[in-house]
């Protein structure tokens, strides 16, 4: 074989192995091109596009009217770019003073090979729209160098998130509430009701990079769905006479709380819950938790005289006693192996039922529950409400206390009737004197008017539940008899209201301090409604561990008469005529209207023996 032929072959060999080799590579090529194609580009989908969430915002939280109480708004937070930044000293100097940053503090973040870095959490919309005008106006200003290149600023950029805010501040904290930092409700109505404020989160897609996020590559692949809207049954503009009335008892009594609660007795609506001290659900930070609690229904206490409503209304339902039956008040009596006595010394009275209610008599009170066994005064507290969470929608409701009749001991009962031993919230007892209001018909209060869609349809609540504690007729006599207390024979005249027939009580209870499980300070309360005839408002005032003076009708009594006159003229209510009729107070009083009646009676009869002669 000559040298020719060796070459030929040799050449012919690596002819045959370029042609297998190029063959593979193209069948290679075919495969990842065509047949593995869409798994190649799923699996790259899967390691460079991440998926995250799209918070939604919360629904609002109005008063009856639409006034926001709580609402989520349009914010961005700021994120820079790190590697396509040039100047960052030029940037964060531009920068800095908009965002409200050091610009030694904003250079060294935007210095670096980051790609995501958040420079502010959360800022207004008019913030990030001035940052990108002014780094525009920069760019638009500068000129080109020597070289012909254009030093440009650009590095920023900025997620649309939601923030929540409370633009009435501290009006209605306690049943407005507010959200932790994870967006959840943390308290009040933002707590209990976090699944109807919170909407449904969205969804975006973005291109991964080492962990972060590629700014400019998101995608929306779900629009977040608003959370529905709660509209209250408060009157902003009442809840802020509440307010305004309650802060100035509590600071000038020096008292560790106090609560207003204004009601309708008809509807169980709540125009108005204020308490204070309060706070501000956007700004909880230091804050003390104890402000956080909504005391009208979280925190118990024995009412004192309020209660006497209960007895007294209990003993003219089963036909013990009427309102000018005269009963033999003492100053004290003694009961078991304990006295009991009435808040100021006085020698052994006559007093009508209607009397002993005017001056809070304890002691009649005993009398009068003396009338009921153990067993029907006890399932009278239980129908109107006590020992029973009141279902107005408020978190953390406690049902407050009331002993078993078997677990009565001698001393029990006689304190219960007088509104001791047994303990109510705030809400208990302002449900108490709408049952009286309303005819007797106790109905479930409530600050939830009705639920808003994302659409905006409305729904309103459910009607509220209700139950008859007593008759109409009871109820009736009640209201008459409770006017007296307000009149200036009565414990609490601060409360009249010029043009307006009113009726309540006071109370005066002495405080049981959990710190020593024994009786230490007071709770002063006054609660009333009007028009007493026909009653449209319950409010109720109470006032917890007050210094000094502590007396239900002195420090309650006005804050009623400020509320409830304002409630009045804003709710377009007519004054009302003087009433024609009052119970007599006493049995000297009582005895010369009989004999005055009595008068007139024969002068009628005569004179129409006189005419009948004629």
């Amino acid at each position: 074989m000559n040298h020719y032929s060796l070459v030929e072959k040799r050449i012919r060999y690596v002819v045959a192995i370029s042609l297998v080799l190029l063959i593979a590579f193209a069948v290679r090529l075919v495969d990842v091109q065509a047949v593995r194609a869409a798994g190649y580009a799923n699996r790259a989908d899967m390691e460079l596009a991440k998926k995250s969430i799209i918070m939604a915002p919360r629904g609002a939280i109005t008063d009856i009217n639409g006034v926001e109480f709580a609402r989520s708004v349009t914010a961005y937070r700021i994120l820079a770019d790190q590697a396509i930044i040039d100047y960052p000293r030029k940037l964060a100097e531009i920068a800095a003073p908009i965002l409200g940053m050091s610009v030694a503090k904003l250079e060294q973040e935007l210095t670096g090979t980051r790609r995501y870095v958040v420079i502010s959490q959360s800022v207004k919309p008019d913030v990030w729209r001035k940052l990108e005008t002014a780094v525009d106006q920069y760019n638009s200003s500068v000129a080109k160098d020597k070289n012909g290149y254009v030093k440009k600023l650009a590095g920023f950029f900025a997620e649309r998130i939601y923030v929540r805010e409370y633009p009435e501040g501290e009006l209605g904290a306690a049943v407005v509430g507010f959200i932790n930092r994870a967006g959840d409700g943390a308290a009040g109505l933002e707590y209990s009701m976090n699944s109807t404020l919170a909407g449904i989160n969205g969804e975006y897609t973005y291109a991964n990079a080492a962990g972060t996020i590629i700014p400019g590559t998101q995608k929306i692949t779900a629009e977040a769905i608003r959370g529905n809207s709660i509209r209250l049954t408060i009157d902003r503009d009442v809840q802020w006479v509440a307010q305004e009335a309650i802060r100035t008892v509590v600071k000038n009594s020096r008292a560790l709380s106090g609560t207003v609660i204004v009601m309708n007795p008809k509807t169980g609506a709540i125009l108005a819950h204020a308490t204070f001290p309060s706070f501000e659900p956007g700004n909880t930070k230091n804050v003390d938790p104890y402000r956080w609690q909504n005391p009208s229904v979280q925190e118990v206490y024995e009412p004192g005289s309020t209660g006497k409503i209960i007895t007294l209304a209990s003993a003219i339902e089963e036909g013990k006693i009427a309102p000018e039956s005269v009963l033999t008040i003492p100053y004290k009596l003694k009961r078991s192996n304990k006295v009991f006595h009435d808040h100021e010394p006085h020698p052994v009275q006559r007093l009508t039922l209607a009397g002993a209610l005017a001056v809070s008599s304890n002691t009649g009170a005993i009398k009068i529950g003396e009338m009921l066994s153990n067993e029907k005064l006890h399932g009278y507290l239980k129908k109107f409400g006590i020992a029973e969470k009141p279902g107005s929608g408020l978190p953390g409701e406690e049902s407050g206390k009331l002993l078993a009749v078997k677990d009565w001991s001698g001393t029990t009962a006689p304190t219960v009737a007088f509104g001791q031993g047994y303990s109510v919230t705030a809400m208990q007892a302002t449900s108490v004197f709408a049952t009286i209001a309303n005819d007797g018909v106790r109905v479930t209060p409530t600050v939830i008017a009705g639920v808003s869609d994302a659409a905006g349809r409305y729904t309103p609540a459910n009607k509220q539940k209700s139950l008859r504690v007593v008759s109409a007729d009871t109820a009736k006599q009640m209201r008459l008899m409770m006017e007296s207390v307000v009149s200036a024979s009565g414990t609490a005249p601060s409360a009249a209201i010029p043009g307006y027939r009113v009726a309540g009580k006071t109370g005066t209870a002495m405080r049981v301090d959990d710190s020593c499980g024994c009786y230490r300070g007071y709770t002063a309360s006054f609660i009333g409604f009007a028009p007493a005839d026909k009653p449209e408002f319950v409010v109720s005032v109470t006032i917890q561990d007050p210094k000094g003076i502590h007396w239900g009708g002195y420090l309650g009594g006005p804050v009623f008469k400020k509320v409830m006159s304002f409630v009045l003229k804003d709710q377009h209510i007519p004054p009302t005529q003087p009433a024609t009729f009052t119970y007599a107070l006493n049995e000297k009083d009582l005895k010369a209207r009989i004999a005055a009646e009595a008068a007139t009676a024969n002068t009628s009869t005569n004179k129409t023996r006189v005419q009948n002669n004629d």
